[in-house]
């Protein structure tokens, strides 16, 4: 799964039994633009333990994990910077993200059927509705995301207070930015995000 030359695992329904809808893949997401080239769901290795942990978790209450964003390269961290509607939940380029070092994940909830649990508000919506403890939601959706909280934070991983997707690894800066050119091969079938 991982090369000398780079700590990406690449994440997978067969390998890991996550649901993949990667939206920087698409123009379906905050940018209107497609920001990845190719439609790959890359995660840090030590991060890669915590998501197995955390997809036991989720089975064990009957649910699936669905994945929408991981390991992200510092150009494409650029685009979204730039064309962010709002900056308050887009990390500086200069500064990096938890995404660009590739320790974190955004994900949700679905039930047995791959539906998606309500969460209150959709995947990268800016506003204080995507605050994790937002009083404002329904009960269902904040026992939702409390859910889905436990199943993180048991795995590992921590949140933070705006986004209830997003999820990361402890001290991230123990981790390097990483770039596209970096990385090297990923995998026989491809050479870059």
């Amino acid at each position: 799964m991982t090369t000398p030359n780079h700590p990406l695992v690449n994440i997978s329904a067969a390998t890991h039994g996550v649901l993949l809808e990667l939206a920087y893949a698409t123009a379906n997401n905050v940018a209107g633009q497609i920001i990845y080239a190719r439609a790959l769901c890359l995660l840090h290795r030590d991060a890669e333990v915590c998501l197995r942990r955390a997809v036991a978790l989720a089975a064990q209450s009957g649910c699936r994990l669905k994945i929408f964003d991981a390991g992200r390269p510092q150009e494409a961290q650029l685009i979204l910077w730039q064309t962010a509607p709002d900056r308050a939940y887009v990390a500086d380029p200069q500064v990096g993200s938890n995404h660009t070092r590739g320790t974190a994940l955004d994900l949700t909830l679905v039930d047995s059927t791959g539906a998606e649990l309500d969460m209150g508000s959709g995947f990268d919506e800016m506003s204080p509705l995507s605050h994790h403890f937002n009083t404002a939601v329904s009960a269902q959706a904040q026992a939702n995301r409390q859910l889905l909280l436990a199943i993180m934070e048991g795995a590992g991983f921590v949140h933070i207070a705006h986004e209830w997707w997003h999820y990361a690894l402890p001290h991230p800066q123990r981790y390097p930015l990483l770039s596209s050119e970096a990385l090297g091969p990923l995998n026989p079938m491809s050479s870059a995000y």
